[in-house]
């Protein structure tokens, strides 16, 4: 890799912070910058872009690869000092992280630090993405958190992204937010960090493990169970809604296009592979297998470079129907973003790939929305040899009750339950569909008038005196719950 390193560096044009930022996104890589000791640093590819601002980059430096950190803006100095001087704190408080090799002025302006690249580095974000046995790691991540507050730094976002393991134990990433307060750290404030901390894991029955770990770095402080679980609802709120910005907009997740006549968005990682389909979504649907053909929607089973997808195009039924639409986001929107929501949240559904408007000005008019294929069977099938029984088959009954469960304590209705759009996948049990009604309420009692009607429809899909009938109403939610009335 170091000899394909060096050879495309030094053939790569030699760029100045001015022109990388003047590039936006569309960056010149491979290219070279020259530094200020009057080396220079090859850069093979980006790997995340801030558009002006910086650029994080595998690189080639003195023959070595290194993680390359370009501050490219105006007033990059700011932040490249910050952080430069944040791993120097964790370095100085024996905190394992990426040490730096070399930081400084690139000629012709802007900053860059140096770290070493880490190839089979993973962050903790990436191994609960793929799934299995992270307890571990979260305890080890909590752990070093403790570790932190104890010698009085504080890491203003300690979200799963910032935590590398590089073998097993996590190493801290992100200098620019790392800070020194009195050491120890506050209780306050180390019970906020934590908070922050467990706001971005997968949701826990009980905090007692992680805090256990917590203190085995920060043995002075005990932070209490039900002081933390108000501030992660408060943090994981917050989040949630900082993510479903982040879909409609552009940034480092998402490619936004918008025109008079045209709105897309889609995954930026999807954007080149899907760039055919958003130039022509009914094109795609065409040659694709029909799924449904309806008045308010048409439903469409997609190949595109080898991915299955489901194109769904939300149909103008009439002049009347176009006129209460147009001023209102489309059902692809809603849809859109409710798919991020529960993603966010862990609930199984198809992942959204891209979102696709057309407009007149302010008003629409059809949409098409861009999700995953998922080919698992509906519930009405799937269960359809059980309806007899005093109950579904073990691994049903505990994904039913963990799904329903969930959906209700985030106050989320679906709108329109019924077994068809509850599908089964042996890896993640319960995985929901067709999200154009799906609300989730910030109030109690509007959400338990919502479940109860969720609840009578999804019941309905089976006989009144039938066993599994008789097993959903005792183990649902129950429709009528004094204290969410009250709320």
């Amino acid at each position: 890799m170091n000899g394909a390193l060096r050879e495309v560096s030094g053939q790569a044009p030699i760029l100045t912070a001015a022109e990388l930022a003047a590039a936006r996104r569309d960056l010149p890589f491979p290219c070279a910058l020259r530094l200020d000791d009057g080396s220079h640093l090859g850069l093979l590819r980006p790997l995340r872009v801030l558009p002006g601002k910086r650029i994080v980059g595998e690189g080639l430096w003195n023959e070595r690869r290194v993680l390359a950190k370009l501050f490219i803006s105006s007033g990059s100095a700011r932040h490249w000092r910050r952080e430069r001087d944040g791993l120097a704190l964790l370095t100085a408080a024996g905190i394992p992280t990426t040490p730096i090799l070399a930081a400084g002025a690139l000629a012709g302006g802007g900053h860059y630090l140096l770290t070493a690249f880490l190839p089979d580095a993973r962050s903790l974000a990436s191994e609960l993405e793929n799934g299995g046995d992270t307890r571990a790691r979260l305890e080890a991540v909590c752990a070093r958190l403790g570790q932190l507050h104890a010698h009085g730094l504080v890491h203003g976002d300690p979200h799963p992204g910032n935590f590398l393991f590089d073998v097993d134990e996590p190493l801290v990433i992100d200098g620019d937010a790392v800070q020194r307060r009195a050491a120890p750290l506050p209780g306050p404030d180390a019970d906020a960090g934590l908070a922050q901390l467990l706001a971005g894991l997968p949701p826990e029955k009980t905090l007692d493990t992680l805090i256990a770990a917590y203190r085995t770095g920060n043995p002075r402080h005990a932070p209490s169970s039900a002081a933390l679980w108000a501030r992660i609802d408060r943090y994981r709120r917050e989040r949630l809604m900082d993510y479903l910005s982040k879909t409609v907009r552009p940034c480092s997740l998402f490619e936004v296009r918008r025109t008079v006549r045209r709105f897309t968005v889609v995954a930026r990682a999807d954007a080149a592979a899907l760039a055919p389909l958003l130039a022509g979504p009914d094109r795609a649907m065409a040659s694709g297998i029909s799924l449904k053909k309806g008045c308010t929607a048409t439903v469409a089973r997609v190949e595109i470079d080898g991915r299955i997808l489901t194109v769904k195009r939300y149909n103008i039924k009439n002049a009347a129907h176009a006129l209460s639409r147009a001023w209102r986001p489309s059902r692809a929107w809603h849809s859109w973003r409710e798919g991020h929501r529960l993603h966010f949240l862990g609930i199984a559904t198809p992942m959204p790939r891209a979102l696709i408007e057309e407009r007149l000005g302010p008003m629409r008019r059809h949409a098409w929305l861009v999700t995953d294929y998922h080919s698992g069977r509906n519930l009405l099938e799937h269960l359809a040899p059980h309806v007899d029984a005093a109950a579904p088959p073990p691994a049903e009954s505990e994904a039913l009750t963990r799904f329903f469960t969930t959906l209700h304590a985030h106050r989320i209705a679906h709108g329109d339950l019924k077994a068809n759009n509850l599908l089964w996948d042996e890896a993640q049990g319960i995985v929901v569909i067709d999200l154009d009604a799906m609300t989730q309420y910030t109030r109690a009692a509007a959400h338990a008038r919502a479940w109860r009607r969720d609840r009578a429809r999804l019941l309905a899909n089976w006989p009144a005196d039938s066993g599994l009938h008789r097993w959903l109403d005792e183990h649902l939610p129950p429709a009528f719950q004094r204290h969410f009335l009250a709320a």
